[in-house]
This record gives structure tokens, C-alpha cells and sequence, in this order.
């Protein structure tokens, strides 16, 4: 398998969590959280919150810097701007604004 499938692999990997994803989403409103501040109203022990984390890293969506005792976790865009060129860009952005309006015209009507 080549590097880049690899790659791919695991930023779809720790894409497909939603515990991940919220991490990452914490990350985004506040870069630079401790562990401490990330786990703060997850109703989640640092345990899990390090291994979610983990894969974070290893799918390069999550970087660390350690400042004395303390470790930041800082986002990483670039994996998923890559994921966004190779899988999303090459589609035309009015066919995808086209569909989008019209699944959510069609949701509407069912509810």
C-alpha cells in the first residue's frame, strides 16, 4: 500500500470517531488545550481522552509541545486538506452546493 493511502487511512480512521471529532472540534474553538482542559465537560477520563488523542497523532491531525509540566495539543489542518484536495475539490463546488440544497429540501418535506 502506498504512503499516502496509508495516510488517508488513518485520518479516516480517526475521523470515523465521534469522540475524535469532538476533540478536534474543542481544539478548533481553543488551540493548545492541556489534556486537563480537553477532558473538562467530556465526561471522559483522561485515560480514554490519551488514547483517543494518540490517534490523533498518529494520524498527524494532532500535535503536541511540551512547556515544563504542561503538554499542548495543537490541530493540524494539513491531513485533512489533503483528504479535502484529493476526495471533495475535485468535484465542481456548484454541483455540490446543488445537491446539498436539494437533500435538505428533501429532508424538510419529510419531517
Amino acid at each position: 500500500m502506498e504512503m499516502r493511502s496509508m495516510d488517508d487511512d488513518k485520518v479516516f480512521k480517526a475521523l470515523g470517531d465521534p469522540t475524535r471529532r469532538k476533540l478536534l472540534d474543542r481544539l478548533c474553538e481553543e488551540n493548545g488545550q492541556t489534556l486537563g482542559q480537553l477532558c473538562m465537560n467530556l465526561d471522559m477520563a483522561r485515560q480514554s481522552a490519551t488514547q483517543h488523542l494518540g490517534i490523533l497523532e498518529a494520524a498527524n491531525l494532532v500535535s503536541t509541545v511540551k512547556r515544563g509540566r504542561e503538554k499542548r495539543h495543537f490541530i493540524n489542518p494539513v491531513p485533512l486538506h489533503d483528504i479535502y484536495e484529493r476526495w471533495v475539490r475535485k468535484f465542481e463546488t456548484h454541483r455540490l452546493t446543488l445537491l446539498h440544497d436539494l437533500k435538505n429540501e428533501l429532508e424538510g418535506e419529510w419531517k
